[in-house]
């Protein structure tokens, strides 16, 4: 579930990011400082979800490598 939310929420801050260069407000200094947070907050939450996936990865690795000794 978490997992979910943090991808959802992870694409919103990119569609903002579409959205000031569709609008072509990105050469500005406002809008180039939004982008720049909104990426941050894109990378934040996707670094989130990487972690997530990592560690149920390593979760049902670790039964199968443990009966192979």
């Amino acid at each position: 579930m978490m997992l979910m939310l943090s991808l959802l929420l992870g694409i919103i801050p990119l569609l903002g990011i579409g959205w000031t260069v569709m609008n072509g407000t990105v050469t500005t200094v406002d809008g180039l400082f939004l982008s720049l947070i909104l990426f941050s907050l894109s990378a934040i939450l996707f670094l989130n979800v990487f972690l997530e996936l990592r560690k149920k990865f390593k979760k049902g690795l670790a039964p199968a490598a443990q009966k192979s000794r």
